[in-house]
């Protein structure tokens, strides 16, 4: 599909959903949708559990140290990076983003605003289920869409610098010896390293510390180009869908459906493919420390950056400098022989 298609059929969408919007503002019965209470904010566990793995994820390994000391400390440290599924890292992303745009007093007041009662409630959340653009349509989204848009894109950002950090190890502790020692049980190394990202990460941390650190936070920056990503958009409808109650545990299916984007699968299967073709040739353990700060790290930084829409990070080519070559002189043209008289 073209982008002139996509951006024709977003707002074809957009144009539904201003329909239903007007439709909610309507009600037969102006007395008992006024007397309906809005409905507590409802996030289901599954994304309290995936935001919460994301941001145990982000602080753990962006905390890991530049300054290796030994192989046990590359092992550990490869471990600790190693413990989460690219993919995985993408719906944490998203699923913080919903915690995000929550925090956006206006966007809660849009939606409560266009769906005052049950009916117009179940309206307006199938429409957005049914196309998560249609979120845009309502008042104060633009400021929540920002606002997940410039968190995604500073915490990728993170994690991409330290990464950067990291691989600049990989180089630094060549000098040193135990740095050039072949890493212990390399097979049982990647093997464990495979399993681990196998399963789902855990996480320890409740919506109410989730929905704190959201409220704590102070993107840098200012608005942004409304051309959100998949992945910003489909946080706020999430959010929206949280708003009106219809993010619970009963509407896992549906809410799952939603959270996935399909722009970002390509960028998160290949940083795991490469981190697991890296680990599969790695023999010292410096080459270690180049994986788990390339793969790991910025790469995956990458692809949250890359979902937040914002510009990705530039990294120079390296290009070793090569000393030209002495010019040769040109060989002295022969002699004839001289004739004999």
């Amino acid at each position: 599909m073209s982008q002139v298609s996509k951006s024709i059929t977003k707002l074809a969408g957009l144009a539904a959903m201003a329909l239903v919007l007007a439709a909610c503002s309507q009600t037969n019965d102006p007395l008992s949708a006024a007397r309906s209470k809005p409905p507590e904010i409802v996030i289901g566990p599954r994304i309290i559990d995936q935001a919460g793995a994301y941001r145990n994820f982000l602080d753990r390994t962006t905390a890991i140290s530049p300054a290796f000391t030994d192989g046990a400390s590359v092992s550990r440290a490869v471990a600790t990076g190693s413990t989460i599924e690219p993919s995985q890292i993408m719906q944490g992303a998203i699923a913080y983003g919903v915690i995000v745009a929550l925090e956006e007093p206006a966007f809660v007041a849009g939606v409560r605003a266009q769906a005052i009662g049950d009916v117009q409630r179940a309206q307006l959340a199938e429409s957005i289920t049914a196309n998560p653009y249609n979120v845009l349509a309502i008042q104060g989204s633009g400021e929540a869409a920002n606002r997940v848009t410039l968190v995604m894109a500073e915490d990728g950002q993170r994690l991409y610098d330290s990464g950067k950090a990291v691989k600049q190890a990989a180089y630094d502790v060549q000098k040193q010896a135990w740095s050039k020692v072949e890493v212990a049980d390399r097979t049982g190394r990647l093997a464990s390293a495979k399993a681990q990202a196998s399963v789902l990460f855990d996480s320890d941390l409740s919506e109410a510390d989730l929905r704190a650190h959201a409220a704590a936070r102070r993107p840098t920056g200012g608005p942004v180009e409304p051309l959100y990503t998949q992945s910003v958009v489909r946080s706020v409808a999430v959010a929206a869908l949280a708003v009106l109650g219809q993010a619970g545990p009963a509407r896992n299916d549906a809410v799952g459906a939603v959270m996935q984007d399909p722009n970002i699968s390509t960028c998160t299967r290949m940083t795991k493919l490469n981190l697991n073709q890296c680990l599969a040739v790695s023999k010292p353990y410096y080459e270690d420390i180049f994986c788990l700060g390339q793969h790991v790290m910025m790469d995956s930084g990458r692809c949250v950056i890359k979902a937040s829409g914002q510009k990705e990070p530039y990294e120079a080519r390296f290009i070793p400098t090569v000393k030209p070559n002495k010019p040769v002189k040109a060989a002295a043209p022969a002699r004839k022989p001289a004739k004999k008289k």
